[in-house]
């Protein structure tokens, strides 16, 4: 095994998934020995079947465990709360609906859903969707979408994101450079879309576009293949994409996070020696490793670890590089608040829940 300092260096690029209401053992051995810089929640890191004042005060044991042990006062504590089918949260944390119904309260919605957030000492929520809801049979985006045209999607993403911004959460538009017109779900496949830098351009990137102008500070990539455009490796792991469309073209200065490299779509990839190189040079800085959707066990967190460390060592990832992809993601923890977890009275939810009750009657545009 590589040393403990090269595993610490991957730290500096890794959202590490947490495996249950209190940590494993496994858990406290990774987030002592690869110091991860943030963790990404998930349904089963909350206790089901008990009262909000148990459940809230055992993950406020969790997530002080989780500082200890990581031995980080400052962490991105993630999790995926979009509203509608994308809520890993057990009541009264409020079930707004899915972004396709907010239209104009998606900012209104955004706020509320911020103020709970930080009740929970989360301080990122990986939202909003940018992906445009442009394939009726989508299976992995449909309503978690904004809209069904470049410019629904782009307003509503954008108010959603300035929301959250407002309230003093981190948000990340998702997914680059657009999952919206696949049929292929990526957390079990990857898909491939026939798209051209055109296509893209005049579609896909809008919303992007849009939320780059008001400074979202991290965009999620798509485990997806675009042969017009990188024929050799899905948007992940592709410079022309990330370094070329995001970084210089759409002019990107902020945080490139992957989406979860458990998914199916690139999960094997990334056991492969010299892949997470590969995406570094790409233009990805952060990595989300779930540990949610294969398996619990930190064994594949571990090779992906390894192999930074190895291709720092043979040189297939410069030291400029992979500095300037950690002084990003430093920059941002820099900026970034940290909560406390707190209680939530019982007016603010009934406020919230009287807001997702209206937004959810809102005629659905397009």
């Amino acid at each position: 095994m590589s040393g403990s300092q090269e595993l610490k260096n991957f730290g500096h690029h890794l959202i590490l998934g947490i495996s249950s209401t209190t940590l494993s053992d496994e858990d406290k051995r990774a987030l002592s020995e690869l110091q991860p810089v943030g963790v990404i929640f998930f349904g089963k890191n909350f206790l089901d079947g008990t009262p909000y004042e148990i459940w809230l005060q055992a993950f406020k044991e969790l997530i002080d465990q989780v500082r200890q042990y990581a031995e980080r006062d400052s962490m991105f504590m993630t999790l995926d709360h979009e509203g509608g089918r994308v809520v890993r949260t057990h009541l009264p944390i409020t079930r707004f609906p899915h972004a396709l119904l907010l239209r104009s309260r998606a900012r209104e919605v955004a706020r509320a859903t911020a103020t709970e957030l930080k009740s929970l000492g989360i301080n990122v929520s990986w939202a909003p969707v940018a992906d445009i809801y442009s394939h009726p049979q989508n299976p992995i985006i449909g309503p978690r979408s904004f809209g069904i045209t470049p410019d629904s999607a782009a307003q509503g993403a954008r108010d959603y994101y300035l929301g959250l911004q407002e309230s003093g959460i981190l948000g990340a538009a998702k997914h680059f450079p657009g999952h919206g017109d696949t049929s292929k779900d990526s957390h079990v496949e990857l898909p491939i879309l026939d798209l051209t830098i055109e296509d893209l351009r005049n579609r896909e990137l809008i919303p992007f576009k849009v939320l780059i102008e008001v400074q979202v500070p991290m965009i999620m990539t798509a485990h997806i293949l675009f042969p017009k455009i990188d024929p050799d490796v899905p948007a992940t792991l592709s410079g022309p994409i990330l370094n070329g469309i995001l970084r210089q073209e759409l002019g990107f200065t902020g945080v490139v996070v992957s989406d979860d490299l458990d998914m199916k779509a690139v999960s094997d990839m990334f056991i492969q020696p010299g892949t997470i190189a590969r995406s570094i040079n790409a233009g990805c800085d952060l990595f989300i490793v779930s540990r949610n959707i294969n398996s619990s066990a930190i064994a594949r967190t571990y090779q992906i670890a390894e192999d930074f460390a190895a291709s720092f060592a043979n040189g297939s990832l410069q030291e400029s590089v992979v500095a300037a992809a950690r002084g990003r993601v430093e920059q941002l923890l820099a900026d970034t608040p940290q909560y406390l977890v707190h209680y939530l009275d019982r007016d603010t939810f009934k406020q919230h829940a009287e807001l997702a009750i209206a937004a959810s009657f809102q005629e659905v545009g397009v």
